[in-house]
């Protein structure tokens, strides 16, 4: 190799100098375009680096936010189960407060066993002695009267021994009416040579039913919540066969009679300082224009004195606002449906807003059922409203204006403020989980109505007393589905205002019924002239002793 390299061309070996610069361009070129194809391949992969990170990053927002999804869901698939197959509340003893909960402080006391309790005295008999009696006299046959040895009679005693059994009969009968007839004796002119007895008036003029038959229909579907056909079902086991038909005109041509005590329920109503709202649906298949569907709305407003219902076709805050007139002042009790807070009275400031502690505690409740992992933490805040509740309870045994009441209402408020602070330490934990946080968000959103009751004692801590209110319609809407027309509305709301109001004032339903009725017979199948008389609240003594029912021996346990 040595020896070819020196035997070759001297020009040869003169020109490879100059092909070197030639070659240096050439491997330059041809680097410059490897390294820009490869600064091009870089810059696509960390264009591509970036897009599947963001991507990912996407991606994980959304993997997150699905949890989250799939938890909430999660949990309310949890609490819809417990409402459908968990034992109710008011199933429950008013000492359980445990909710379903493994609370370990209530697990601490033994169950009590259920029914009457050995150290515990019986309840007292109930007194019937307003019942008229019937007396009967049950004798020994006459050979049981005699010594079954001598065969010598057995003499009579003035004593007996006495014994009482209480009996319902319902029975329908027909009234004969016999109007006598006068024939006259004297020959004076231009009048009529007889006379007849006047007819007894009807309530519907040449109707065949009595006022009785419309007192029970009004009372079996308005107070017992029965649906018609059932109620004269129900007469036909005593051999009184109703025509529906009928029944059903003639509930129609009663329901003007009804209206202006109904108005005079809404105006006292409106017109009370403090009272409370609630609202259910209720069906009313009738087409009207605008309104699509059959859902309409049973409003309930209760005062101190007087239960009005409406049956609307909305649940705006129209209702509630319309009901109440624009100066009225006062405190009004609802749970925290919205359209309470959109009333116009309520944004000037005329009607202030007492919002329900039972449902802040439900709210609670919900975040156990629904996160497992979170029961302990709602269980604790379960028990500061326990002693909300119970510190109130104290308070009122005392009256207002003593050293009792003083210290009880000390402790309410220091409970009170304990309860706000704690709220407000916990909602500013970054890490605390969302349905804590949104709990804790409704209790303070809602702190100032939820505390008016700690400056007025007379307004309660909650709105059970309007949701109890509605109770007895929700089984009626279950029994007979709503109404079927603009007058059964009408009528609805009436009957139910008026029966509610009644039972406020301790009047039989029945008798006020019978007897206000029967003055709209006598006025010739009209509103008696006097209808102010016939209000619950302007009866007079004697009246209202005549209508009052008697006082229950035992009085009724309210553990709701």
């Amino acid at each position: 190799m040595m020896s070819a390299t020196l035997l070759e061309n001297p020009e040869q070996l003169a020109c490879r100098p100059r092909q070197q610069p030639e070659l240096s361009a050439l491997v330059e070129k041809l680097l410059g375009e490897e390294v820009a194809q490869l600064r091009g391949e870089v810059a696509d992969l960390r264009q591509q680096a970036g897009y599947w990170k963001g991507m990912f990053e996407q991606a994980k927002r959304k993997n997150e936010k699905l949890e989250k999804e799939i938890d909430s869901l999660r949990a309310e698939n949890r609490q819809l189960k417990d409402r459908l197959f968990a034992s109710k509340s008011e199933k429950k003893s008013s000492k359980d407060r445990s909710n379903g909960f493994d609370d370990p402080k209530a697990a601490k006391e033994p169950r009590r066993p259920r029914g009457h309790q050995p150290d515990a005295s019986g309840p007292p008999r109930r007194d019937y002695s307003h019942l008229p009696a019937v007396e009967e006299e049950v004798e020994l046959p006459s050979d049981e009267t005699a010594c079954p040895k001598c065969g010598k009679p057995a003499a009579e005693m003035n004593a007996t021994e006495d014994s009482e059994v209480i009996e319902v009969e319902v029975r329908a009968h027909r009234r004969k009416i016999r109007r006598k007839r006068y024939r006259r004796t004297c020959d004076c002119p231009n009048e009529s040579q007889t006379l007849t007895a006047p007819a007894p008036p009807k309530l519907i003029p040449k109707g065949r039913y009595g006022v009785s038959v419309w007192v029970h229909l009004l009372l079996a579907k308005f107070a017992s919540h029965r649906a018609l056909g059932n109620a004269i079902e129900a007469l036909s086991h005593y051999d009184l066969d109703l025509p529906q038909g009928t029944m059903t005109d003639g509930l129609k041509r009663i329901s003007p009679l009804l209206e202006p005590v109904y108005e005079a329920i809404l105006a006292r109503n409106a017109a009370s300082f403090y009272r409370q709202a609630d609202e259910t649906r209720w069906s009313v298949f009738i087409e009207q224009e605008g309104k699509i569907g059959f859902r309409w709305w049973l409003w309930g407003f209760l005062s101190e004195d007087t239960t009005a219902f409406r049956i609307e076709p909305t649940r705006s805050h129209d209702v509630p606002e319309g009901h109440y007139a624009d100066e009225a002042q006062g405190v009004l009790m609802v749970d925290r449906y919205s359209a309470y807070k959109a009333m116009a009275q309520v944004k000037s400031g005329v009607v202030k807003l007492a919002f329900c502690w039972a449902h802040v505690r439900r709210d609670f409740i919900g975040v156990g059922k629904g996160w497992p992992e979170l029961v302990d933490w709602a269980v604790a805040w379960l028990h500061r409203i326990r002693r909300l509740y119970h510190l109130n309870r104290q308070r009122l045994l005392h009256e207002p204006e003593t050293p009792q009441f003083a210290l009880c209402d000390a402790a309410l408020r220091e409970a009170i403020d304990a309860m706000h602070q704690q709220a407000t330490e916990e909602l500013a934990q970054p890490k605390i989980r969302a349905p804590c946080r949104k709990a804790l968000a409704s209790l303070l959103d809602h702190w100032s109505g939820l505390t008016v009751f700690v400056d007025d004692p007379r307004i309660p801590m909650d709105n059970n007393a309007s949701e109890r209110m509605v109770r007895g319609p929700a089984m009626g809407r279950k029994n007979y589905y709503g109404s079927g027309s603009l007058w059964s509305v009408c009528l609805t709301a009436a009957m139910f205002s008026i029966v509610a109001t009644l039972k406020q004032w301790n009047v039989n339903p029945r008798r006020w019924l019978s007897w206000y009725l029967e003055s709209c017979a006598a006025a010739g199948s009209r509103v008696p002239e006097d209808v102010k008389g016939f209000f619950p609240w302007n009866l007079t003594a004697d009246r209202r002793a005549e209508l009052t029912s008697p006082e229950a021996s035992v009085p009724i346990n309210d553990t709701s």
